[in-house]
């Protein structure tokens, strides 16, 4: 007895439907655009498991307390970064508003303080802005130069001592709580929003996507790429300042030497957040996954008692795989087989307000 075997097309059953598929590219997008929120998910659920002492409330709430500052210096670090550059002095801008903001708020009120703290920011981060896009200077150096030079004023100014005072309000905002979570962390995804908002609903946060894809394509298209690196700078500053004032709230005082640390932290939390350190590539929340995954790796090792030595090496390493793990993503993205013949290839109207990657949100 003969058999006859029917070819049936792949993907396609007995009954002549078609089963659906989920294409590769399809995937891969879930897994950029959700991945570090998996490995959130993954390493709390970890050290709830082995620590007992991490899966308290009180350790929870004191996550997302302590890494909510350095949270909001992430926000302003992510439209420099996009926009194809970055800022050095954000710690300089933060210590320098918080001691002016004690100062302030002891003898002036807190209205005065916000106003002294936020303008800081604003007239550094227009320095820098000046300097990177105008007069041409490499961001790594202007910014540098611009914290010495601020760091080196305020010690003169204060002659290395902290300055006390705060105001009811601030101190509230930065160690209160509503609802069982801290006050200080939804001032964090306020700003968080407020930065999507901008990078994703209005024209300005397309074209720092575009100037940071391409400066010199942005500029022949029409994008003002001055105007654009200026007003980055002065957000980062601003956001740098706030930062500042938040934390006079929760110490109490200002003190010249603080926020050492920012710079470099801000701009991990970003390369782990998938921002591209040459710009033009990044989604605002992932910096909110960022923050929280390398605060939940620093308290949970603190919470196993390990020293405290190994902590940064840990922390390094997080960010060289993160780092890896993007690289190979995107080098997939350009070896991905080109468009099929004859299909039109969209043009992209950087004037018109659109991003020009494909990771913009």
């Amino acid at each position: 007895m003969t058999r006859i075997f029917e070819a049936r097309a792949p993907g396609r059953t007995d009954s002549g439907s078609v089963r659906p598929r989920i294409p590769a590219g399809a995937s891969a997008g879930l897994l950029r655009r959700f991945g570090l929120w998996a490995v959130l998910v993954i390493v709390t659920v970890a050290f709830m498991l082995v620590s007992p002492t991490f899966r308290q409330a009180t350790n929870l709430e004191n996550i997302l307390e302590q890494n909510s500052i350095i949270g909001v210096v992430a926000c302003g670090m992510v439209i420099m970064m996009i926009a194809g550059g970055f800022d050095l002095s954000v710690g300089a801008v933060g210590a320098t508003a918080s001691v002016l903001g004690a100062a302030v708020a002891a003898h002036h009120g807190t209205f005065l303080a916000i106003v002294a703290g936020l303008a800081v920011g604003v007239v550094v981060g227009a320095a820098n802005g000046f300097l990177v896009a105008w007069v041409k200077v490499n961001a790594f150096i202007a910014t540098f130069a611009m914290a010495s030079i601020v760091s080196g004023l305020l010690f003169v100014a204060t002659s290395a001592q902290s300055e006390q005072g705060t105001s009811a309000f601030l101190s509230a905002v930065a160690s209160n709580q509503w609802g069982g979570i801290p006050i200080v962390f939804v001032v964090f995804v306020l700003f968080l929003a407020l930065v999507w908002l901008i990078l994703t609903r209005t024209r300005y946060g397309h074209y720092v996507y575009s100037v940071g894809g391409n400066a010199e394509a942005s500029h022949l298209s029409g994008v003002p790429v001055q105007r654009v690196q200026m007003f980055a700078f002065i957000v980062g500053g601003a956001f740098a300042g706030a930062a500042g004032l938040l934390l006079t709230g929760q110490t109490g005082i200002g003190q010249p030497s603080a926020a050492a640390d920012w710079p470099l932290e801000a701009i991990a939390i970003c390369v782990v957040a998938g921002v591209a350190l040459t710009g033009g590539i990044g989604r605002a929340p992932d910096v909110l996954a960022a923050t929280l995954v390398l605060g939940v790796i620093a308290n949970g090792l603190n919470q196993l008692n390990v020293s405290p030595y190994w902590q940064p090496t840990v922390t390094g390493a997080v960010i060289l795989v993160a780092v890896a793990l993007d690289r190979y993503n995107r080098a997939r993205r350009t070896t991905s087989a080109p468009p099929a013949a004859g299909s039109p290839e969209p043009a992209i109207p950087l004037a018109a307000g659109q991003p020009s990657n494909p990771a913009a949100p």
